[in-house]
């Protein structure tokens, strides 16, 4: 017990903090301490009823049944290791910006999911994670199923068209992927790449809960650094690596 201890406290906070959430609210359910239909998105009830904890749950809520345990367990390892890679790397000793990135993915989710009425938000705000990490990592190779091989920069759309073959839904991963995209090219792309402004900034109260430090655990991955002038180049960042391992994600 002593071992799992230590790893767990070996984990990044704020990862930590939406892995333990992403295991507690589940089992939540499953025992039936607060029934599951308390724990999901329902736009109706968000609205009429003003039941204004649903976004959250419904983002840490997964119903873990025999048919479902397997994909959640793959999500929790997505979570678990893109988040950490992430908040050590690319983030790494700045944690009120990948608190702000967290932040302005389960937003965007949250709005996409109470206009199409979805219930569960677990996966594409993984998926939004995974996304942002391929796109600081895009030149790293990875390995799917079957030992193939390609660049990071690939691992969300081989991940959605795989689940789309096998179970026919892709809805969860797409969402996930264009909200990771819209994050990356406003904070990114856009200001660095195509010189125009920049749309999104972390707020200045996040950096008062979360100041920037020095250190940490080294991950993958480097941001991009806005520039000055438009000709200046961003890179991104590369390497090799087999953890990319292409699972089903997105069962409904």
């Amino acid at each position: 017990m002593s071992d799992i201890g230590d790893w767990f406290r070996s984990i990044p906070l704020i990862t930590r903090s939406w892995f333990a959430g992403s295991i507690i609210v589940p089992f939540i359910g499953k025992l039936g301490l607060i029934s599951p239909t308390n724990l999901v998105l329902w736009p109706h009830l968000f609205f009429t009823k003003f039941h204004l904890w649903r976004p959250i749950t419904a983002t840490l809520f997964f119903p873990i049944q025999p048919n479902t345990g397997f994909l959640y367990l793959v999500n929790l390892y997505f979570l678990y290791h893109y988040s950490t890679r992430l908040e050590t790397g690319a983030f790494d000793g700045r944690p009120a910006d990948y608190v702000f990135m967290l932040t302005f993915n389960w937003l965007c989710i949250v709005i996409v999911g109470l206009l199409m009425d979805m219930q569960l938000l677990m996966i594409p705000l993984i998926m939004s994670v995974l996304y942002v990490w391929a796109q600081f990592n895009k030149d790293t190779i990875v390995s799917f199923w079957f030992g193939t091989r390609f660049k990071a920069h690939y691992l969300p759309w081989v991940i959605l068209g795989f689940n789309f073959i096998i179970g026919g839904s892709f809805l969860n991963e797409l969402i996930g992927n264009l909200v990771g995209h819209l994050y990356f090219f406003l904070m990114f792309k856009y200001p660095i790449d195509l010189g125009g402004r920049a749309f999104l900034s972390t707020p200045e109260i996040l950096y008062r809960f979360f100041p920037n430090r020095r250190g940490g655990v080294s991950g993958f991955g480097v941001p991009p650094t806005r520039r000055a002038a438009p000709q200046e180049q961003a890179g991104f960042g590369a390497g090799r690596h087999n953890w990319g391992q292409g699972f089903r994600l997105g069962g409904e």
